[in-house]
């Protein structure tokens, strides 16, 4: 009877939690353009301290519905996002545009398809809904974000996978506002998608381009996002938003940097590639100084310089 008590006080415990972490967070949108609204996460990876928070997502309000892009890191966080929008306009959400399957982008979808959202998304994140490491990530995140993810949260497919022919753009129009969807996809992640806001020429970027911190590369093919890099302006944005970090309307400074440090992690870990070098030896004998006081280095440089080293293997292996 002690132990059913025992097992009864926790699980009123953990309810009690779950609602008061759901009655603290609210989000405040931030206007960037006559349409287009962002919420701007913190710096760093997700964590208890941050509930998740530490990714961006944003909302286009046009005449005849919201068309919202990514959904972010937990269902709190979604429900927050749902609460903003109502806040700014009494127009519904009709469509939400999924950057791509990572865990602080997309936890947050199960709460907008209960309001009737339609969800689209790459074709090729139908590989990650039910993978391996679908179901780790959800693991480790119930772990380090509890209680905001928990047994109820799940990974949303879309209604709407899209494909892209010759890599064209899918373009839509919704109550007088144009859009552009791009695809990226092989840059950053399989199912990488971009979205231009042409009237207000504002683009989501996603994770492809990041202001003012170290983005994260993982096993990202750097060659692929450094194409994406350059094809990125031809839309000649006003204003980007990233995956992380604050909206920028300083577009060729901003994705210089991302560029440069992509181009610094292959010069580097390239070299010591054809020098035979461990991991471990390249990485300390690299100098990172130019870096190591940017946000979010600690906790992503050296997978990156990882991620980096084992694709600069793989592209020396088919020189050969």
């Amino acid at each position: 009877m002690n132990a059913l008590l025992s097992h009864a006080a926790v699980a009123a415990c953990m309810f009690v939690q779950a609602v008061h972490a759901q009655a603290q967070i609210a989000l405040d949108p931030i206007k960037v353009s006559e349409h287009v609204y962002y919420f701007r996460g913190a710096a760093g990876v997700a964590s208890a301290a941050n509930k998740g928070f530490m990714s961006n997502a944003g909302f286009v309000v046009t005449g005849d519905g919201v068309v919202v892009y990514d959904a972010l890191a937990t269902p709190v966080l979604g429900k927050a996002m749902i609460a903003a929008i109502a806040r700014v306009t009494r127009q519904p959400v009709r469509k939400v545009i999924v950057g791509h399957y990572h865990a602080d982008h997309v936890y947050g979808l199960q709460e907008f398809k209960k309001i009737g959202a339609q969800i689209y998304a790459h074709k090729n994140g139908q590989q990650y809904l039910g993978s391996d490491e679908a179901r780790q990530r959800l693991a480790q995140r119930k772990v380090a974000l509890a209680p905001w993810v928990d047994d109820d949260t799940r990974v949303v497919a879309a209604d709407k996978w899209l494909g892209f022919e010759n890599q064209q753009p899918a373009r839509f129009e919704l109550g007088g506002v144009r859009f552009r969807i791009i695809d990226s996809s092989g840059a950053h992640s399989p199912e990488d998608i971009m979205l231009f806001v042409e009237n207000d020429r504002v683009l989501f970027a996603g994770d492809l381009y990041f202001s003012g911190r170290i983005p994260f590369v993982g096993n990202a093919d750097s060659k692929v996002w450094l194409q994406a890099l350059d094809r990125m302006l031809d839309a000649r944005p006003a204003i980007v938003i990233p995956g992380h970090g604050g909206a920028s309307s300083r577009t060729a400074e901003d994705m210089r940097a991302t560029r440069e440090y992509l181009l610094f992690l292959r010069s580097q870990m390239g070299s010591a590639v054809q020098d035979l070098m461990s991991f471990d030896e390249a990485y300390k004998k690299t100098d990172w100084s130019a870096y190591e006081k940017v946000p979010a280095f600690e906790q992503a440089n050296r997978i990156n310089a990882y991620g980096t080293f084992i694709l600069m293997e793989q592209e020396s292996l088919q020189q050969h």
